[in-house]
């Protein structure tokens, strides 16, 4: 039977690590995380399960994980987040190939709670994750944020039943600081892309961004919270291309 190794990095997650890690139990045959140097009781709590745990400076979220990758023992990888955790359902979907993987990765959905609900609409459902993969195949790329897993050109790709669980931020408050680190995170990565931004830009993909999750994907239909994901979502998009065109002056100007 292959051996799966569970690959995590972490920075001060002392909230949610715990409900991860269990979720990983019968499932991974090794756990590898990586930490950032956490200040709170993230390697106490990792302490308590079965895990190798290195300490390794953050190099962005791309770097971080392609680094974690070269550590797992097993080439059959499942990759999470800190503040996700397998279903009942997702558990017995990966049980269910363990002994007879057909495929060089697999996706599943990822279902996301926001103040205690779980959105199914918007751009959030059914916001399909490949996690589960052979790392001969491939490696993590794209940007240092929103990064993704991409499978060598041929690589063949199954899907599994049940939603990896996701809680992406504790409040509010937490929503609007993430999307403002995220926004300058995602503008030095579009400007070392060589992206550039013009003075309507930044309002063209405000309002596209909110009408493609509020009416395209339907975001309405989560109520208030839906309401609330799609304006933030389009207000980040706003500042991202706002400093995208800052950097763009800047730079032009030296």
């Amino acid at each position: 039977m292959p051996k799966i190794s569970a690959v995590i990095i972490t920075f001060n997650e002392e909230l949610f690590i715990e409900k991860c890690l269990a979720s990983l139990d019968g499932i991974a045959d090794e756990i590898v995380v990586v930490d950032s140097f956490s200040t709170d009781a993230t390697e106490e709590i990792c302490k308590k399960f079965n895990v190798r745990f290195i300490k390794h400076e953050f190099e962005g979220y791309r770097d971080q994980k392609n680094y974690a990758l070269k550590l797992a023992t097993h080439k059959n990888i499942l990759s999470l987040d800190a503040d996700e955790a397998l279903s009942d359902r997702l558990r017995e979907s990966i049980i269910s190939i363990k002994d007879k993987w057909d495929y060089d990765g697999y996706r599943f959905n990822r279902l996301n709670n926001y103040c205690g609900d779980w959105i199914r609409h918007s751009e959030w459902y059914p916001d399909r994750q490949l996690r589960l993969f052979c790392s001969d195949h491939g490696m993590w790329g794209e940007l240092n944020l929103h990064e993704k897993f991409i499978l060598s050109n041929g690589a063949t790709i199954g899907k599994l039943q049940g939603d990896l669980l996701h809680w992406p931020f504790l409040s509010l408050r937490d929503h609007i600081d993430k999307m403002e680190r995220y926004s300058t995170i995602g503008a030095e990565e579009f400007y070392k892309a060589g992206k550039k931004a013009n003075i309507f830009t930044p309002y063209i993909h405000f309002l596209w961004g909110f009408f493609r999750s509020y009416i395209v994907h339907k975001g309405f239909l989560d109520g208030h919270n839906g309401y609330l994901i799609c304006s933030m979502y389009a207000k980040s998009t706003l500042s991202k291309y706002k400093k995208l065109r800052q950097l763009n002056r800047n730079g032009a100007g030296k």
